[in-house]
């Protein structure tokens, strides 16, 4: 039913009109209704508030990023909606109008009790639009976990539309990709909430600082109070969530650059294929050397070898996948043998006598000997039935492989202490020829073979090495 009505209006509140009566085209009885519905709405809400438009927009700025709170999620749609498709969809767009947010949105979906497959499509001004996608996807995503998670598989954004696919997974996925797409600041700022004077504290040391502050694990810097060259296991197998073993190479250099820069152990790294180039500011040779170091072991843990060459303020590190596989191929035979000693010795001297064909690796042949010589004890230990290591047994072992080796070597054990003297040694020197690199891997292999039967427990003294123009090498080995 119409009824009419004559009412007078003071200019100012003419003038407040005036945009409804432009959008109904002068029609002052739907400005009126407008206005009606929409106090209508406000009374209905009754906590809601209007807030100035470019307020507004800075507060969506500000939330990107960000999910929102369960218990105000729950408040914005009832999460028993999620049964029907049909409803929740009617729901969703009688809330945002509700909201005025001008947002058009359109929902598909393969069922409407638990479909395998939803579209989410929504037009509107960009911020808005992307946050009703962050509520609506979070809506789906944690209501779902009880019964058939979804996934959000894609958002693809452009300036005034946004579209959201989610399908079928597992609880692991779907909660990740929650945070992939719409919460990447979310653990941020939940985190510095919980502990601001400490994030406070931390950020103004790196400001004042110019983030020259670095921010290391514990355990790696108590590795440099030991002097050790710390490699930051540690760190990288929590990021990846699993043994720096199983860390395939592209993701391992990818660690190696979050790390190092975050940290800032290093100015920059950059990845160059599977190469790493590290920038740093360091003045000390000592410091650079250990840097070097670490990060070799680091990657020699992960199954590869490379090689690192000092530049002006970089590490230029170049994988070498040659010695990497005929390190594999060797290792992985010895481990498969069928204590077939002899033959793995033969291999093992012939690829030392390869060596000369592979140059500038010094680096790459520390990690080679250490690992040979632990295959070869595992060897001598499974074919002996050894237990327990001792000077002994370890002496036994020597000898056997010096022997099959035509090294010629002595030993005298006193007590906890064990002299073991080379007199000769055929596979580093061929008449006058003396080759340093196989000679420095047989002295790594000597080292990998201690270290696999004793740890840490056992200290080794040089007493002379085998060089150009000496005919023997000498150590003691002493057990505590």
């Amino acid at each position: 039913m119409s009824v009419s009505r004559h009412i007078s209006i003071d200019d100012d509140y003419f003038e407040k009109i005036k945009p409804y009566m432009e959008l109904h085209n002068g029609n002052f009885g739907a400005a009126i209704r407008e206005i009606i519905n929409r106090a209508g709405k406000h009374d209905l809400h009754a906590n809601s508030s209007a807030v100035e438009l470019s307020l507004f927009d800075w507060m969506l700025k500000e939330v990107d990023n960000m999910l929102i709170p369960d218990d105000v999620l729950d408040e914005l749609f009832d999460p028993m909606l999620i049964n029907s498709m049909k409803s929740l969809e009617e729901c969703i767009k009688r809330r945002f109008d509700e909201f005025d947010w001008k947002i058009d949105i359109e929902l598909k979906y393969s069922s409407d009790a638990l479909p395998g497959d939803i579209s989410i499509e929504m037009a509107g001004a960009p911020q808005k639009i992307k946050l009703a996608a962050c509520i609506l996807s979070q809506y789906m995503v944690k209501n779902s976990l009880s019964q058939a998670p979804l996934e959000i598989k894609s958002v693809i954004s452009f300036s005034d539309c946004i579209k959201v696919q989610l399908s079928r997974s597992n609880r692991k996925e779907a909660e990740m990709s929650l945070k992939t797409f719409f919460g990447g600041m979310d653990e941020v700022m939940r985190t510095v909430k919980k502990s601001p004077v400490f994030w406070k504290s931390v950020i103004k040391r790196h400001l004042i600082s110019n983030y020259n502050m670095v921010t290391i694990h514990r355990n790696y810097f108590e590795d440099l109070l030991a002097g050790k060259a710390p490699a930051g296991e540690i760190a990288i197998e929590t990021l990846a969530k699993k043994p720096i073993k199983e860390i395939p190479l592209k993701e391992m250099l990818s660690l190696i650059k979050n790390v190092y820069e975050t940290s800032r152990v290093a100015d920059k790294v950059e990845i160059d294929g599977e190469d790493i180039i590290l920038f740093h500011t360091y003045r000390s040779k000592e410091a650079v050397e250990k840097l070097k170091k670490g990060i070799i072991s680091l990657l020699e843990a992960n199954g590869h070898l490379y090689d690192a060459k000092p530049a002006a303020n970089m590490l230029v590190l170049a994988h070498r996948p040659d010695v990497g596989i005929k390190i594999n191929e060797i290792v992985g035979k010895l481990t498969m043998s069928d204590n077939m000693l002899d033959q793995e010795l033969i291999m093992f001297m012939a690829f030392l006598k390869g060596l000369k064909d592979i140059p500038d690796i010094p680096v790459s042949l520390t990690a080679l000997g250490r690992r040979m010589g632990k295959s070869l004890m595992q060897e001598y230990e499974k074919e002996n039935g050894i237990k327990t290591w001792d000077l002994k047994n370890f002496q036994g072992a020597l000898q056997v492989i010096d022997s099959r080796l035509h090294r010629d070597s002595e030993w005298k054990l006193e007590g906890n202490n064990l002299l073991y003297r080379i007199r000769k040694c055929n596979i580093v020197r061929e008449g006058n020829a003396f080759d340093t690199y196989v000679c420095h891997t047989a002295r790594e292999t000597f080292k990998g073979a201690l270290e696999y039967a004793f740890g840490k427990r056992a200290e080794l003294n040089i007493q002379h090495l085998l060089t150009h123009g000496d005919n023997f090498c000498e150590v003691v080995i002493r057990i505590p």
